[in-house]
Formats: C-alpha cells, structure tokens, sequence
C-alpha cells in the first residue's frame, strides 16, 4: 500500500488521500511508527505546526533501521551520505534492532515531508512513509 494516492477528477481536480487518514482526522502531537519486516507502521500521520510531536520508534526488526524525516533536498543529501549513525538530529533517529527510540520534532510550517530509510537498499524495498504537517 503507497502513502498516498492520486485522484483526478473531470474537472481536473486532483485528490490526494493518506493511507489510514479520514478527513476528520485529527493531527497527533504523539505518535507510535513500528518497523517491521523493513516497512514502516503506519505510512502516513497527521501532525500539527509549531506544536511539539513526540514519535516512538518501535524496530521489530532483526535488523538496524533509521528514520530520517525531511524535504526531498534532505533525502538527496542522505542518499549519497555516509554518515553511519544519527544521533545529534531530531529528525534523523537511528533505530538499532529490537529496539525503541523517541524524539520530540516541533514543525515550523504545514506541508508534506517524507520520512526514509536510507540504508542500503531500504527505500527501494519500501521504507517509507509521509508526515503532514497541518496548519495548528
């Protein structure tokens, strides 16, 4: 199942829906992403702007996974980078196996931000997901 999906309408409208959000969802100021089998649970949340957002990060995997949240200029630069670790950045967590990890974000302005993981051959498998920032 893709993060998101595209709708057009006849009038050339499109739609865009999150996987596992209602329009009436409400944005989280704490929110639970397990990883398991090299995917991430759930691939979309609603969080607000300029509201502190706390993420637990549950691997349940038998293997180290990291969670890099950011504009698609933040993913270019992962995606070349060797930085084997994440520690010192709030939006990037590295996730060891069989372990949990927390980090508090606060989102300046509303928008879309894809989060990844970068290790070898992860995001191709599938190791992504979408945060939208609503407006507080």
């Amino acid at each position: 199942m893709k993060p998101w999906t595209f709708a057009v309408s006849a009038t050339g409208i499109v739609a865009l829906a999150l996987a596992g959000c209602t329009p009436a969802a409400r944005p989280a100021d704490q929110v639970t992403i397990t990883i398991h089998y090299s995917h991430f649970a759930p691939e979309a949340v609603l969080v607000p702007a300029r509201t502190p957002v706390t993420f637990t990060l549950r691997n349940d995997d038998p293997i180290d996974h990291e969670w890099i949240v950011g504009s698609a200029e933040v993913h270019a630069a992962h995606r070349v980078g060797t930085e084997p670790v994440h520690e010192t950045r709030p939006t990037e967590v590295t996730v060891p196996a069989f372990s949990t990890r927390v980090t508090t974000i606060t989102f300046a302005q509303p928008g879309d931000l894809a989060y990844i993981c970068h290790l070898p051959g992860h995001e191709a498998y599938g190791m992504r997901g979408l945060v939208r920032v609503l407006p507080a």
